[in-house]
């Protein structure tokens, strides 16, 4: 199973991209689902993450209030609304699902998905 992160891409400071994963062949719904990214030298960080039952979220401080994540049950879908965008943001971002309802982000999950570049341009 393939998790498929797609709609990267180039975008100036201040702007906004929405990121989505989706697993055809996947119940997406009953998983966890978490965005992390990865910039040039730097360790992968978890960006936020969505419980797979109530929704219960979790957002890195540097990007709360500017980031949302959210699920479209009935395609099986997750975004990433990224708003107000820092050039600090720029790296490759990775979807992953894991089958822990709770999933906090410390452990390998379950899936992960293709990565995809985001540029923020000062």
């Amino acid at each position: 199973v393939q998790l498929q992160g797609v709609w990267g891409g180039l975008v100036q400071a201040g702007g906004s991209l929405r990121l989505s994963c989706a697993a055809p062949g996947l119940t997406l719904n009953h998983y966890a689902i978490g965005w992390f990214r990865q910039a040039p030298g730097k360790e992968r960080e978890g960006v936020s993450r969505i419980s797979a039952r109530d929704g219960t979220t979790y957002y890195l401080d540097s990007v709360k209030g500017r980031f949302a994540i959210s699920r479209d049950n009935a395609k099986h879908t997750v975004y990433l609304q990224m708003n107000s965008l820092k050039p600090e943001d720029t790296a490759v971002y990775y979807c992953a699902a894991d089958q822990h309802p709770y999933y906090d982000g410390t452990s390998s999950p379950t899936y992960w998905g293709q990565g995809t570049q985001v540029t923020v341009s000062s």
